[in-house]
């Protein structure tokens, strides 16, 4: 086994590790947000985070200072992944089903090719426009099963999770020069704590004036899974990935966290699948994987990175 096989298998153990807690993210988040209302819930979320990276931070030593330039960029990306990705993520989530909100997520690689090509001039192939067609279809049947099946509340909530998902494309384009600059933990750290003190204004008074007496001891065992498990681990490892190779590569890893949040919802919070749930998460999938894989040559291995 050469070196660059093993590099390969760790970076790919690195990505399922990371999409497995990205994907238990949902289950937890409907369960948290059942007792605690979502900007709370995002308020404690974003500070535990924040506060647990700049430490890590505080302990480690780097060659580069970060420019103020820099500093503003990273600043931006905060905004992006605290108020346009996670904010509006919990809204939508407590409004709709942990399996919808995963499933969205799923087209994450299609936004993250397109803007991959404009901004980081990664190729656009014929294959991958083909996939975003697809996967364009099969996000329209999920909302629409939703619109039907469940009722407006619902389809706004896959709507609002849909816009985040666009922000968390583009906090992953974005963020991936900065990342290669000057690594996962500080470009991290600081988008959090830049996006955390911009959430002050929203999410302080709510925390405050929240009824704290009925709140269960799992809605906050599941706030902490969130906090630690998604905005400190997976994010963390998710630019340490992007950092080892292009962004529209890493991004088709995406595909298996649907499979995981889905079943974790299915078995955890007992949600239905349904068959209009299935056809559309398929032909997602399909159109994702239409995007990622790569032909197969003779002495290659398909979509894994270089």
């Amino acid at each position: 086994m050469t070196k660059s096989n093993i590099r390969m298998g760790w970076i790919i153990g690195v990505l399922l590790i990371q999409q497995t807690f990205g994907a238990l993210t949902f289950p937890a988040a409907k369960i948290g947000l059942a007792a605690i209302e979502p900007f709370t819930f995002a308020f404690y979320r974003f500070m535990i985070a924040s506060v647990i990276l700049l430490t890590i931070v505080q302990f480690r030593r780097f060659d580069i200072p970060v420019t103020r330039t820099d500093l503003w960029r990273i600043a931006g990306l905060g905004i992006l992944i605290i108020l346009l990705n996670q904010t509006t993520y919990l809204v939508g989530q407590s409004m709709t089903t942990a399996g919808d909100g995963a499933l969205l997520f799923a087209t994450t690689p299609i936004w993250i090719c397109v803007l991959a090509r404009i901004y980081l001039k990664e190729k656009l192939t014929w294959r991958r426009s083909l996939g975003i067609g697809i996967a364009i279809c099969g996000v329209v049947i999920i909302i629409l099963r939703g619109a039907v099946g469940f009722g407006p509340e619902h389809l706004l909530g896959d709507l609002i999770i849909f816009e985040s998902v666009l922000a968390w494309a583009a906090y992953s384009v974005l963020g991936k020069p900065l990342v290669m600059k000057y690594g996962a933990i500080r470009v991290t750290a600081y988008a959090l704590t830049f996006g955390a003190i911009s959430y002050l204004p929203f999410g302080l008074y709510r925390a405050i004036t929240f009824d704290y007496t009925p709140v269960p001891m799992k809605a906050w065992i599941a706030l902490l899974w969130v906090a630690l498990g998604t905005s400190v681990i997976s994010y963390l490892l998710w630019y340490w990935v992007l950092k080892q190779t292009e962004a529209s590569r890493v991004a088709a890893y995406h595909n298996v966290q649907p499979i995981i949040a889905a079943s974790a919802a299915y078995f955890i919070l007992g949600e239905p699948l349904g068959i209009p749930f299935v056809i559309g998460g398929l032909i997602v999938l399909v159109g994702v994987l239409i995007t990622e894989l790569r032909p197969h040559r003779k002495g290659t291995i398909r979509a894994l990175p270089e």
